[in-house]
Parts: C-alpha cells; structure tokens; sequence
C-alpha cells in the first residue's frame, strides 16, 4: 500500500510536476482547484473530469499541511484564534474536493474514477492521520483546551474547543510510540477493506440479472414488463430482464405467480458477495471486525460500539441493546402473526410446502388486497416522481415559505435536475440537485449529502450544494416515474436531509455534525407527513388523467398504515442487532461471519427462517462501506424523536403549523452540532421524547405500568452532558457519502 508522502518529498514532487508545460496546464487549469465562476458557486460539472482528482488531492494536501505546518510553526501563546479558528478554517479546498469526489464515485462510479478512488482515498486516509497523530499539532490543542475556562468564550466557541479536543483524543492523539503508529496502520487498512468491500458490492449487483420471456412475465402489471424490456434492451438483450436493484425486484417479487423465479432472484440478492468467488465480502467483513476491536482496545474501550456510542445520544451499547430488544420482540411476534394470515393463503395455492422468504411479499401483497381493499399498483398511479417531488416543495413551502426554482446548472449527469432554494423573504438559501434512477455505475439505495457545504467567509454565510441520489422506478415509454409507497416516504426521507443541510446556518466548520443518533430526525420527520390526507390531496394526482386521489383511496391508505408493520421493523430491527453484535465483541478470534449471523438472530434472539434481516453482513454497506459501524440503531433511535416531534405537530390542531415549524428550523435544523443534539430537542418539545408514538406508529404500543415506563424513558434520556459529533475529520466515507435512509435496500 502506498504511503503518505512527507511535506518534503510533495514539495518535491509538485516542483517536478510543475516544470512539465503539460502537467502545468493540467493544475493550473484544473476546476477543482481554480475559483469557480458558475452562479451559486455550484460545481463545474461540465468541466470536471475523471483526470482532474488525482493532481487536485496532492495539491489540496499540499495546501493543508502548509496551513498545518503554520499553526505549529507558530511562535505567538495559542490562542482560541490562532489555533482552533486557524484548524478550523484549514484544509476547506481538500474537504470541498472529498466531498464532490465521494458523491460522484457513490452516483456515477466508473472503472476510471475506481481506479482513482483505490489510489488516492489511502493517501487522505493518510494525510489525515497524520494531522490527527501530530503531537507538536495538539500541544497547541491542548494548551487552549486546558486554559478554556479563562479565556471568555462564548458558548459555541466552548464547544468547539471541546469537540476539537475530544476529536484529536479519540483519534489517538494521546498514544504513544508503537500504539500510534499501529493505530495508523489499522486505519489504513481499513480504509482499504472498506473501498474493496464496498466495490465488490457494486460489481456483485451488476453482474446478476433474471432473463426472461413473455410466458414468463404474463402475470406481471403492463408497466412492470415495460420497464424490464427496456432493461433488457438498454444491456443489449431481448425479452425481459429484473436486477437486484429494488425498483426492479421487488415488484417482481410482489407480483409475479412463479415461485421459483421469485426463489431465485431473491436468492441471488441474499447471496450478494458470499459466493466464494472475487468478489466475496466475508473475509474483507472479518478483517475489519479484527481490526475495529483491536482499534478500540488501543484507544482503551472495550470494544468498538463502546467506542462509537460513548460520542452518541444513547452514551452506551446496553443503552441502544434495551431499545432494539424492546422493539425487536413485540415486532417478531407481530410478524408472525402477519405470517399466519399470508400462511392460510399460501397452503391454498401449494399445499404441504413450506413458506419461503421469497415468498413474503407476493403473499403480503395478497393480503392487502383482500383485508384493506388496497393495491399498491393502483396507488403507483398517483404517485408519480414529479407529483412526489411537488408534494415534498409544497409541503417546504406550507411549512418554512421556502420555494424551489428550477434552474439550468452544470449536471453531473444528464438524468440530474437542478433547483435553487429560496427564503421566505427570496434570499438565497441554497442548491439542490436531484438524481432520481438507478444505472449501474450508480450505488444501491438512496441518500443525500453535500457537494460544497454552507460555511462563513469574511463574515457572511456560504449557501451549500445539496444532493438527493435515489434508484426510484424510472419512466417506462410514455409512462413517467412511478413510485410505490416504500419510494415515495424515502424521497420525502432524503428531502428531510437535504432541509438539514440546506437551512444549516453554523458559524464554525467544525460544529456542523450531529450525533449519529440525532441526524435521522430531520429526515424522518418529514415521513410522517408523506400520506398525511391534506398533504396527498395536493399533489398525487392520477399521472394520465390528472384526478386527484380519491378520498376513499386515502382511507384504505390510512387504514393499512400498521399492515406488514411487523415484517418491516423486525427486518430493520434485526440489521440494526446484528451491527451491534458484530462490534460489541471485546475480543477476537476467527469466526465464521455468516455462522456467526445466524447464532445471533436465529439460535439466539428466534428470528423465523421466513424473514432475513434487512441487511446480511456480506452486503451490508452501511456498517463496512459506509460510516454506519454501530450505528444502524440510528434510525429506531430518532424514530423516537420523529414521532415525538411530529405528534407536536399533530397536537396544535395543524399539521403544518407555522410557528411549529419556524421553532423546528431555528432551534435543529439550522444548528448544526453547536448544541448538544437532546438539549435541541428539548428546546423544541419543550420536555424529554415520549418513546410511545413512535412504538404506536409501528403497531408496538401496550400500555406499561407508569413506575415502568418512567423507568425507560429515563434510560433514553440519560446521556445528555456534552458529546462531540461522531465523525472525526478525516472519515472519508461519511463526509462524502453522507447517510442513507431507513426504506433504502440495495
């Protein structure tokens, strides 16, 4: 693996560069170095190209350590200013440049920007090592963080002397010697583990394809085949072709008559790399378990969740363990009995055969059309991705008076539509971009993140560039984007995130992140109102005739809002278990990772065989390519602050009260980590969560003993003293791929 180059030999190397005219015109006309022209300082796409990141990283590195070396160099008593303003404010152009590059290689991977991606992210994995590792660097730290009490500082500057600290500490700023330099090799490592791991993924959900023909899709929906034949035309094929993407197999699996199809193309989605072939995950999995515990050992705990969570809401693992075991059981049983409704139906059509996992949703969705009188294809209709992304501006613009003007912008991708964001008042808030279907350089799932973050120049706000990257059903023919429940609450999810990031008004780099544990709210609130009545009467709309969805639609809508409850969170809730179990181990010896998994949810916690958890750890992206290692909990955690927070709503009489809302955008969303993130909620809710509307919305919800109850909540609440953010500078998958939603699947 290469290493990092010193300050010397990079001065050396950039001379050498520079004398070649060629390689000069190259940096000097880079535009990911120069200042950009383009309005609202979006990037410029249309002029950047795979061979500008690589000369753009080194420079940009250069330029950091030069600002590192002046801080260090320094020979005035730090200062707050001079020393944690001065780190703050160093290496912006190298973070802008992750932060493009990570969600470009996440929206639009090719074999060029991989080979880029597998040379250069060691490197910054590196380069930020060392910074974090620079004793000389954290004397300075240290001595402003030791005397912070005397020197007048406001409360957020408190703060950031603090984070900045607890940062430098838990990277391993306080080893010594041999620890240190084993700690950098264990995060090289991982850096590496985690790129392969996640680049396996993507070459194992682009080689498999179901290839079909017409007898064998005759008892699809019209549009289901549609979207096949093309699928199967744009790879050069006839007849009819499903992927493991979820636009594409999950309607085949909900629809389709022949059971061992749907065998075999769930199949090949459960067995994502643990096919013992080049792209098997299992190893890669295990190696970065080892590392990760020898990791928290070295940084004295015992094992990595502990490490993670000591810097989230929830403080410790026996914390998030009683809320996922509180929330795990109730929902296994509610999944059963869900089963034993579709199990009657089932011996109907195959008498004496056992019931499968492939077999759910087919027989789900049978289910909810006899109990609820409800058919998701006939809901699809109304639900187009423009009515959708409508409803989630209209719904904005009801809250915050926000609007959303369409704008012509550089695109990374043609599929790319561009939006500026603008105040109640028309001031600029920011820009947002939206990337809607799958493709197969793109990766699984959606998410959202920033490709320039908001930050203070000279005094005034710097508005961000916002991304939502979703793998939603694409347009078929002449029949536009049709969406299914499942992707229209993770538009309305992703688009939560990007109000995070868009209303961000932070005066200090470093205070921009939340807890993990807190980031979800935003995001999940905005779920509740998805299939609000009110809301869908203003835009879903029948794509072809333009009627609005009838009221009695909307009932039976509500009416099974709790069906297949059970199934859902006992999928999420067992992901989340399994993260968990992976990185609460205190001590390493070589496992099987996939015996390993089904000890813990079969043998151990009684999950059925007919219900896999929503991800298996050979493709479970999230926690070993994505910044979510121990941290999957995160999404049940805010559950309990989303529907605490939207039952306000709920009860001032106005779903999209005014002042509610303006009391949400000013005291979380615009804060950033500037306070810790329950002191926010507080601020808000005006009293601790009630972890009650959240279990009712799941269908989870029996009334406890009062004493008990109190009890919990209590246990929920507890970790509120000050806590950094969760993400050191240097996580390169968590800046650049940002996070990724509750109803994503690969």
């Amino acid at each position: 693996m290469k290493r990092l180059l010193t300050l010397s030999s990079l001065l050396f190397v950039m001379t050498m560069i520079m004398s070649c005219g060629s390689e000069q015109k190259a940096l000097t006309e880079n535009p990911l170095l120069d200042e950009w022209t383009t309005e609202f300082g979006v990037p410029p796409f249309d002029q950047i190209r795979t061979e500008h990141y690589e000369p753009a990283f080194e420079a940009a590195m250069l330029e950091h350590n030069a600002e590192i070396d002046a801080i260090v160099n320094s020979e005035e008593e730090p200062t707050f200013e001079s020393v944690i303003v001065a780190l703050d404010n160093a290496g912006i152009k190298l973070s802008e440049i992750c932060l493009i590059f990570g969600m470009i290689s996440s929206s639009d991977l090719d074999a060029e920007m991989q080979e880029v991606q597998q040379r250069m992210m060691p490197l910054i994995e590196e380069h930020f090592n060392t910074i974090m590792l620079n004793d000389a660097l954290f004397a300075k730290v240290k001595a402003v963080y030791d005397k912070r009490a005397t020197l007048g500082l406001d409360d957020v500057q408190m703060r950031l002397v603090e984070k900045t600290y607890n940062d430098f500490v838990r990277s391993g700023a306080l080893l010594e010697g041999a620890d240190k330099e084993r700690l950098m090799q264990i995060n090289a490592e991982l850096a590496d583990l985690s790129i392969r791991f996640g680049n396996n993924l993507l070459a194992e959900n682009g080689s498999f394809c179901l290839e079909l023909t017409d007898s064998q899709v005759a008892d699809l929906p019209s549009g289901v085949r549609t979207q096949a034949q093309e699928a199967a035309a744009s790879m050069g094929k006839t007849g009819y072709v499903f992927t493991l993407d979820k636009p594409s197999m999950l309607p085949f699996l909900t629809y389709s008559t022949d059971r061992d199809l749907r065998r075999e193309l769930y199949d090949g989605y459960l067995m994502r790399c643990n096919n013992d072939n080049e792209y098997d995950n299992k190893q890669l999995a295990e190696d970065m378990a080892r590392l990760r515990v020898e990791k928290a050992h070295l940084l004295g705990y015992d094992s990595y969740s502990h490490y993670v969570i000591a810097d989230q809401m929830a403080g410790t693992p026996e914390a998030v363990y009683a809320l996922l075991d509180e929330i795990f059981e109730p929902a296994l049983e509610s999944a059963k009995r869900e089963l034993e409704e579709m199990q009657r139906l089932f011996e109907k059509d195959h008498p004496g055969e056992t019931f499968e996992k492939s077999d759910w949703w087919f027989y789900a969705e049978k289910v909810r059309k006899q109990k609820y009188q409800l058919d998701e294809e006939a809901v699809r209709q109304y639900l187009s991705l423009d009515n959708v992304r409508d409803g989630m501006f209209y719904l904005a613009n009801r809250l915050y008076g926000i609007t959303f003007r369409p704008i012509t912008a550089p695109r990374y991708h043609k599929e790319c539509t561009v939006y500026q964001v603008l105040d109640h008042d028309q001031s600029h808030i920011g820009v947002l971009y939206i990337d809607p279907y799958p493709r197969k350089s793109k990766s699984g799932g959606a998410w959202c993140g920033n490709f320039t973050e908001q930050r203070y120049v000279d005094g005034k706000r710097k508005a961000p560039v916002v991304g939502i990257v979703c793998n939603f059903t694409p347009p078929v023919g002449d029949t536009p984007s049709l969406l299914s429940f499942d992707e229209a609450e993770t538009m309305f999810h992703e688009f939560g995130h990007a109000l995070h990031f868009l209303f961000a008004d932070v005066r200090y780099r470093g205070l921009t992140e939340v807890e993990g544990d807190f980031v979800e709210l935003p995001s999940q609130i905005m779920e509740n109102w998805a299939f609000e009545p009110e809301i869908m009467q203003k835009y879903a709309t029948h794509h072809s005739t333009g009627e609005v969805i009838p009221d009695n639609l909307i009932r039976k809508i509500q009416n099974a809002a709790l069906f297949n409850q059970g199934f859902t969170t006992t999928e999420l809730a067992a992901a989340a278990l399994i993260d968990m179990d992976i990185h609460s181990l205190t001590s390493y010896t070589d496992m099987n990772i996939v015996d390993f998994e089904t000890y813990n949810l079969a043998t151990r916690r009684g999950l059925i065989p007919e219900i896999a958890p929503r991800y298996r750890y050979t493709y479970f992206a999230h926690i070993f390519n994505g910044g979510y290692s121990s941290g999957y909990y995160f999404y049940l955690w805010a559950e309990v602050l989303d529907k605490d927070a939207f039952a306000a709503f709920k009860e001032s009489r106005d779903i999209c009260d005014r002042e509610l809302a303006t009391s949400f955008r000013y005291n979380l969303l615009s804060q950033g980590g500037q306070r810790p993130g329950m002191e926010m909620y507080r601020t808000f809710r005006g009293a601790d969560p009630d972890k009650s509307a959240m279990l009712k919305a799941r269908g989870l919800w029996s009334e406890p003993e009062e004493q008990i109850e109190e009890a919990v909540v209590e246990e929920f609440v507890a970790p509120t003293r000050f806590q950094p953010g969760t993400r050191p500078v240097h996580d390169i998958s968590r800046t650049a791929k940002t996070v990724r939603p509750q109803a994503d699947v690969e």
